[in-house]
C-alpha cells in the first residue's frame, strides 16, 4: 500500500506540473509532496487501533496528522492529488480503530468531492457520489481482509495449540507404553527368577543341616538363576532381544534351552516338540513367544503342582502357535476370571502383588496381532495357547 500511495502521489505531482510549472504554488505543491512522501514513509505498520489505544505514542499519532494535513492542504491547492485518497484510507483504517477511522475518512470523502468539483467545469451528478461510494467499497473490503486475517490468526493459533497437545499425548502415550513394556519384561524375567531363586532358596535351608550337599546345589541354582537375570535386566532397560535369541539364535533352540533349564531346576520334566516345517518368525514374535513361555512355566513350577509339562510349537503356515501344557491341578476359576491367570493358585486368591501373568502376555500379543487362549480343568492340567500371525500386517 505504501508503493501505491506514492505511485498515485508522483503521478498527481506529475499532472500538476504538467498543468501549472508557472504557477506560483509549485514550489509550495512540491515541498508539500516531497514532505508528504516523507511522512507516510516514517508511519509505523501497526495493527488496527494501535495508534489510537496507545496514548503513549504521540509521536506516531502526530505522524498520521502529518500525513492527513499535509494530502488535506494539497487536494485544496491541487484537486488532482484526490487520486491518493484510497491508499490514505487504508493507512487511516490500519492506524486507528473503526470508530475513529470512520468519521476521519467521511471528512475525507467530503474534502475529495469539494476538490472534484471545484475541478469540473459543470455539474457532474457523479461526483458527489463516486468518492463516497469509493470510500465505502475501500472500507467493506479492508474490514472482510480484517476479519479473514483474524479467522487465520485464530485457526493457526488452534493448529499450534492442537499440535502441542497432540505432542504432550504423543508424550504421555510413549511413556505408557515403556512402563508396559518394563512391567512385562520384569514380570517374565526378574520377578519369576527372584520367585525361583526365594523357592530355592528356601529348599536349601530346609536341607542344610541334614543334607548339606543338596543345600549347596541349591544354592548354586539360585545364583546362576541371579547371573542369567542379572545379563536379562541389562539387555531389556537396552530393548534388546532376550539373551536366548541373541547373536541369531532361533526361537526353537531358545524353547529347548528353556525347558532343559527348567529341567534341570525344578526337577519337573518339560518336553519340547516343533511340528510343520520351520518358517521365518519376526524377531520381535519370537522374544514374546519365548517371555510368554517363561512365564507360564513359572506358573507352573509355583502354582500347578504338575509332574510333567511340555512346549509344543507348530508352524501352519500364516501363523505361529506356542502350547505350554501340564499335567497340574489346572485353574479353579474360569479362564480369563481370577482363578485363570497362572499367577493365582488354584483355588485361593491372587497372592499381593501377582496377577499379572495373563494380562501381560495378551497384551504382548495384541500388539502383534495374536490372540491367547486358556484351556484348564481342576485337576486335569492347564494348556496356554498364543497364536502370532506370520505374514505381514
Amino acid at each position: 500500500m505504501r508503493i501505491a500511495f506514492l505511485l498515485l502521489l508522483a503521478a498527481s505531482l506529475t499532472r500538476y506540473l504538467d498543468h501549472h510549472w508557472h504557477s506560483a504554488r509549485t514550489p509550495w505543491v512540491i515541498g508539500l509532496s516531497v514532505a508528504l512522501a516523507a511522512a507516510h514513509l516514517l508511519l509505523p505498520a501497526r495493527s488496527p487501533g494501535r495508534l489510537a489505544a496507545a496514548g503513549r505514542r504521540p509521536a506516531e499519532l502526530a505522524g498520521l496528522l502529518a500525513v492527513l494535513g499535509s494530502w488535506a492542504v494539497l487536494v485544496l491547492m491541487a484537486p488532482s492529488f484526490a487520486w491518493c485518497a484510497v491508499p490514505l484510507i487504508y493507512t487511516v483504517l490500519r492506524a486507528l480503530p473503526t470508530r475513529a477511522a470512520v468519521p476521519v475518512i467521511g471528512a475525507m470523502t467530503a474534502l475529495v468531492v469539494t476538490a472534484e468539483l471545484r475541478l469540473s467545469d459543470g455539474f457532474d451528478p457523479t461526483l458527489p457520489l463516486l468518492p463516497p461510494t469509493v470510500a465505502v467499497l475501500a472500507t467493506a473490503v479492508f474490514r472482510y481482509m480484517e476479519r479473514q486475517g483474524a479467522r487465520q490468526r485464530a485457526l493457526i493459533d488452534d493448529l499450534i495449540s492442537t499440535r502441542r497437545e497432540l505432542a504432550a499425548t504423543g508424550r504421555r502415550e510413549g511413556t505408557l507404553a515403556e512402563r508396559e513394556r518394563l512391567a512385562m519384561e520384569i514380570h517374565d524375567t526378574l520377578a519369576q527368577g527372584l520367585s525361583s531363586q526365594q523357592m530355592l532358596l528356601q529348599a536349601a535351608e530346609r536341607v542344610w543341616d541334614r543334607d548339606p550337599a543338596t543345600a549347596r546345589g541349591h544354592v548354586r541354582t539360585a545364583t546362576a538363576i541371579t547371573a542369567r537375570n542379572l545379563a536379562e535386566a541389562r539387555r531389556f532397560v537396552h530393548d534388546l532381544a532376550p539373551a536366548e535369541l541373541a547373536d541369531g539364535g532361533t526361537l526353537d533352540a531358545a524353547l529347548r534351552a528353556l525347558a532343559e533349564r527348567e529341567t534341570a531346576e525344578s526337577g519337573r520334566p518339560v518336553h519340547v516338540r516343533i511340528d510343520g516345517a520351520p518358517v521365518p518368525v519376526p524377531a520381535a514374535a519370537q522374544a514374546a513367544l519365548l517371555r510368554i513361555a517363561q512365564g507360564a512355566l513359572a506358573n507352573v513350577r509355583e502354582h500347578a503342582d504338575a509332574r510333567t509339562a511340555a512346549l509344543s510349537l507348530s508352524y501352519l503356515g500364516d501363523q505361529a502357535v506356542l502350547d505350554i501344557a501340564d499335567d497340574g491341578r489346572g485353574l479353579a476359576g474360569p479362564p480369563g476370571g481370577a482363578g485363570a491367570d497362572g499367577d493365582t493358585p488354584p483355588g485361593g486368591p491372587p497372592a499381593a502383588g501377582r496377577g499379572h501373568g495373563l494380562p501381560a502376555m495378551r497384551a504382548r500379543l495384541r500388539q502383534l496381532g495374536g490372540t491367547l487362549t486358556v484351556e484348564s480343568t481342576p485337576g486335569e492340567g492347564t494348556v496356554v495357547s498364543a497364536s502370532i500371525p506370520l505374514e505381514d500386517r
